[in-house]
């Protein structure tokens, strides 16, 4: 059986190296949010397909590494709607 196909939510391709970076849907990630909703981060090449997709981690053991991931990406897709939540109750802690 294979794998569903992800839900994009953002893309972005930089066109001098065809490096694109996505943003997925997921529904078990509690740590860093897009417009309050879990994601996965993908990073690939759009020309070759080896050696395949990255996942980036978007949840961390400590604040400051899903912090710092928060303001990477909100810099990145020029937004402000990834937060970072606390996992036991969803409160947001950042911004």
């Amino acid at each position: 059986m294979s794998r569903p196909k992800p839900t994009i939510l953002l893309e972005k391709v930089e066109k001098e190296t065809y490096k694109a970076e996505q943003v997925l849907a997921s529904e078990g990630i509690w740590a860093v949010y897009y417009d309050k909703k879990p994601i996965n981060l993908k990073t690939f090449n759009m020309l070759i397909s080896y050696p395949g997709p990255k996942y980036k981690k978007v949840s961390f053991s400590n604040p400051g590494h899903a912090i710092n991931l928060c303001k990477k990406l909100n810099k990145q897709f020029q937004t402000d709607l990834f937060t970072v939540v606390v996992l036991d109750k969803g409160k947001q802690i950042y911004p």
